[in-house]
């Protein structure tokens, strides 16, 4: 098992979907049911098919590396709304 598929983050929809932490490829694979149900519009809907389709686990990971998190976001009725990734918390431990 990749340390990507075995990563947990944590991950929302803003107005659509709580935050969920999981491993990355449940959690990509939630962002993409919850996005392809909603009312994006075809250039929307395409762009984010594109993004959360093959080779989304090292995208996502990249994007993390890089910036600390994914975020990006869509028009939908009329305002924006944000899909975040982020590396899950864990809790810390007593030394």
């Amino acid at each position: 098992m990749s340390e990507a598929s075995s990563m947990l983050v944590t991950a929302e929809i803003e107005d659509v979907m709580e935050p969920l932490t999981a491993a990355l490829p449940g959690v990509v694979e939630r962002l993409w049911e919850e996005l392809r149900a909603l009312p994006l519009g075809s250039f929307q809907y395409e762009a984010y098919r594109r993004f959360l389709g093959p080779g989304v686990i090292e995208r996502v990971t990249e994007a993390m590396e890089c910036d600390g998190e994914l975020h990006l976001t869509f028009a939908m009725r009329g305002r924006l709304h944000s899909v975040r990734v982020v590396p899950a918390v864990r809790a810390g431990r007593g030394r």
